[in-house]
């Protein structure tokens, strides 16, 4: 048995009109194949590339580790310099992955190379994000803090995402206060005998290639597995539906806050409560 995942749709290029229309109020995934072409990124943007121009930076790595009282908000488990890095996942596989790495602040002249698109949308034009990983790391099941609506541009390499709406949430195992799942879970090979909830839950599936543009709706669960080593930059907008909205002021300012609290207080007690919680509320 697998989890109830539809293939989410594929265009090969779309207009800010039928975006807006079929994907956008919907709130609706899609990717789309051929938007970035004419990007200089398109060409330019591989590993070998981002070695080059980022080669002697030092940066932040995550692994799948479970989360310890200890961790800070976002905090790498390790740190080390691009080239060794990418030399690294070049190697072998490793479980290490770069996350939420801003281009603006740390290689400047990679904005020369892309375009905000126009997709009918306010783009966050602060915070282009970019995202590497080696063969098999994966990210926890998550959605992001302010429920943004993301495009997710792939380069280099293969990756699979699945994704969930809101509406899923009794059945995945949410952490309370929190923004992730029980990290125990294989969302690539759940085991139901042990998560049975998961049979209820629908979702989308999909793989991104060199050059795919994914659009993941505000607030929507993501689970992503580097297939091969690549890289990929993200772009936001933020959540436009009000009750999104609300939850992602709720998200930043009190929840986030509320947590940090209770870790000083309660140490791993509250990590363990939490992850029990995960599981009685179903």
């Amino acid at each position: 048995m697998s989890l109830n995942l539809s293939q989410i749709d594929r265009v090969a290029t779309i207009t800010k009109e039928d975006f807006f229309k079929n994907y956008f109020k919907p709130q609706k995934p899609v990717v789309i194949e051929r938007f970035i072409e004419d990007w200089p990124a398109f060409s330019k943007w591989n590993l070998s590339y981002m070695k080059q121009v980022a080669g002697e930076k030092i940066v932040p790595l995550y692994d799948d580790r479970p989360v310890d009282y200890k961790d800070g908000f976002n905090e790498p488990h390790a740190k080390m310099k691009m080239s060794d890095y990418i030399d690294l996942i070049e190697k072998e596989p490793t479980k290490f992955r770069i996350f939420l790495w801003n281009i603006l602040k740390e290689v400047p002249v990679l904005q020369n190379d892309f375009t905000y698109p126009d997709f009918g949308l306010k783009l966050l034009k602060g915070l282009p994000m970019l995202f590497f990983g080696g063969k098999d790391s994966y990210t926890f099941m998550h959605y992001d803090i302010d429920l943004a609506n993301i495009f997710h541009f792939h380069f280099h390499g293969k990756k699979e995402i699945i994704l969930f709406d809101q509406q899923q949430n009794d059945f995945l195992y949410k952490i309370p206060h929190s923004l992730i799942t029980r990290e125990d879970i294989d969302f690539s090979n759940p085991d139901f005998d042990k998560w049975p909830a998961l049979k209820k839950a629908k979702g989308f599936i999909t793989n991104l290639e060199h050059g795919n543009v994914l659009y993941i709706p505000e607030g929507y669960w993501h689970y992503m597995k580097y297939i091969t080593p690549g890289f990929s930059m993200s772009l936001r907008s933020i959540a436009h539906k009000p009750k999104n909205l609300g939850k992602a002021i709720y998200n930043i300012f009190i929840m986030r806050n509320f947590d940090n609290l209770m870790r000083r207080i309660k140490g791993q007690k509250w990590i363990d409560w939490k992850n029990e919680q995960a599981i009685s509320n179903k």
